[in-house]
């Protein structure tokens, strides 16, 4: 038996021993060990992933903006997204209304990447399917939902928070890189937001917009061109409405020109530059002037301009403002405009017309004589240069003023009046135009000698009289009677000797039927024997896969042979795979 420690007592040790003491065997130290719970190490994982989360959303999250729209119309709270190029720059928290009523302000919690975006430069719009400057966007709005787009500057701008927002997309929804001008037009005509630019027969450019300037007394549209045609923009190009269609009834007949079916519904502005031009490349907002069409654009290039005006006592009806004033019947210029004035002088009414006229149409004027081109047209009046009106075309009653230098015109001078070099005008249309030409058409009757062509007449009836009843006609007539009789021998004897001839040709034609018979039914024998429905036909077809299939097997043979010649001999002794 084993002796049991009594109560009290630890590995053996009476429990009446004092401490500190010893026994005979020796004291050992007694330690308590401490467990840590398991169960705290899930909450403690938690706490840690929630604050790795929160951590994470945070340095994530952007800065809070405000966008103040017209209507919230397709946007939800907690639901839109804004967005940059289709990527998610921020979500919509609350959509609310300010205390005026005035507006709607939508709270956006942006995402730290979009934090160097929002500046004061920064444009926002909702984007939803709609019809804008000539195109169809945001279509795919339709499954997704309508959401805010963003379109930022490459342009530094100071920080914003608060902004307004678009209720149109902008023209040009990406940073594209070209020039914006200025173009100043009387009227802005059928040109709107989105319309195309063109540089020969290229589309450019956009019209982003305009501005009323001078109280409005006229417009300043923003034209942008894309690099690089932007280049091709210099300080002396010319900018004209290309809009809708232009018809113009010429020499060639109808001449009709349009830039595209887009310029026709929108509207379009085209501009050129001479290939020659050494002006400077334009900067940004140079302002240029838009002409009304390609002609004012072209008149506009010729350089130096003179500006006259002619008083013409008649009728100016079918002049109006844009007629072409012509020279040598070719275009040097056009009416600026049309009016009646009362004219103390003479104590008439006249109708006035103001004109232009471009120099540089005509070449080397005034170069070798070293002359201003007022002094050569002043020189010109003086030996008889006059404004005349004109009807270029029965059809149509417009009329053109031409200069014509008269043989015999009424003395005048080059005057000037309020800044307009006048010159004399003579009417030359209507009764006076068929007076003049009756007068030159009397004139010429006038200059013929009538008595020299009696004297030509007589001499010729003579000459006939003489050749009719002369030897030579009696001679020549006799030869012509002995012809006759030899013709009409050959004849009889061709009719004698053909006739056995015509009478052959029925048998002829006989046996050539018969020929062709024969050819016919020697050709369906033929097609009877050997054709598609024959039986030699039908078993050359199935003879064709039976070669086709001895060739296959002679093939399968030699290929044997030469991988396996001893099978000449042993015979094939494989299993057949080879």
């Amino acid at each position: 038996m084993t002796d049991q420690a009594p109560p009290g007592s630890v590995s053996g040790i009476p429990a009446t021993a004092k401490p500190g003491a010893q026994s005979a065997v020796g004291a050992a130290p007694v330690r308590r060990r401490r467990r840590f719970p398991l169960v705290w190490l899930v909450p403690i994982a938690t706490a840690l992933i929630a604050g790795w989360l929160a951590w994470d959303a945070f340095s994530k999250r952007g800065p809070m903006i405000t966008v103040s729209f017209d209507t919230a119309a397709g946007l939800t709270a907690g639901q839109s997204q804004l967005k940059y190029r289709n990527v998610v720059m921020g979500t919509v928290k609350t959509i609310t209304i300010p205390p005026d009523l005035s507006k709607v302000l939508v709270t956006i919690e942006t995402v730290k990447e979009a934090e160097p975006l929002l500046t004061d430069k920064t444009i926002f719009w909702v984007v939803k399917p709609q019809l804008f400057a000539g195109n169809i966007s945001g279509l795919e709005t339709i499954l997704s939902g309508s959401y805010i787009g963003m379109r930022p500057s490459s342009e530094s701008g100071a920080a914003k928070r608060d902004f307004v927002g678009q209720e149109d997309p902008p023209i040009l929804q990406a940073s594209v890189k070209g020039t914006t001008f200025r173009l100043d037009s009387r009227r802005l005509g059928s040109i709107s937001l989105g319309a195309p630019i063109f540089f020969r027969d290229i589309e450019v450019g956009t019209v982003l917009g305009w501005d009323l300037h001078d109280l409005a007394s006229r417009v300043a549209i923003h034209a942008f061109v894309r690099a690089p045609y932007d280049r091709y923009v210099r300080d002396d190009t010319n900018f004209w409405n290309a809009s809708g269609l232009s018809i113009s009834l010429g020499a060639n007949g109808v001449n009709i020109q349009m830039e595209s079916l887009r310029a026709i519904l929108l509207g379009g502005i085209a501009f050129d530059t001479a290939h020659d031009s050494t002006a400077p490349i334009s900067q940004a907002e140079h302002r240029f002037k838009l002409y009304a069409n390609i002609e004012e654009a072209k008149s506009a290039g010729f350089g130096q301009q003179i500006k006259l005006i002619s008083y013409f006592p008649g009728s100016v009806a079918g002049v109006t403002e844009g007629s072409e004033v012509r020279f040598h019947g070719l275009k040097i210029g056009e009416v600026t405009r049309v009016g009646l004035v009362y004219d103390p002088k003479t104590d008439r009414i006249v109708a006035p017309i103001h004109y232009r006229v471009e120099s540089g149409r005509v070449s080397n004027l005034a170069k070798t004589r070293g002359m201003e081109p007022i002094n050569v047209a002043e020189e010109m009046i003086k030996r008889g240069l006059r404004a005349t009106l004109q009807a270029p075309s029965l059809i149509s009653p417009q009329k053109v003023i031409s200069l014509e230098v008269l043989a015999d015109p009424m003395p005048g001078e080059l005057t000037e009046e309020d800044g307009h070099y006048v010159i004399p005008a003579v009417e030359l249309g209507g009764f006076d135009s068929i007076t003049t030409s009756a007068s030159e058409l009397l004139s010429k009757i006038n200059r013929i000698d009538f008595d020299k062509i009696g004297n030509s007449l007589l001499s010729a009836s003579v000459g006939i009289d003489q050749m009719v009843n002369g030897p030579q006609i009696k001679t020549t007539l006799a030869a012509l009677e002995k012809a006759m009789i030899d013709v009409q021998d050959i004849v009889r004897k061709l009719d004698v000797d053909g006739t056995p001839a015509l009478k052959r040709l029925p048998d002829i034609a006989l046996q050539l039927q018969e020929a062709m018979t024969k050819a016919n039914r020697l050709i369906g024998s033929v097609d009877k024997g050997y054709g598609d429905t024959s039986k030699f036909h039908r078993d050359l077809d199935r003879l064709m896969p039976q070669i086709t299939d001895a060739a296959r097997s002679i093939r399968a043979l030699a290929d044997l042979l030469s991988r396996h010649p001893e099978a000449l001999i042993k015979g094939r002794t494989n299993t057949g795979k080879e």
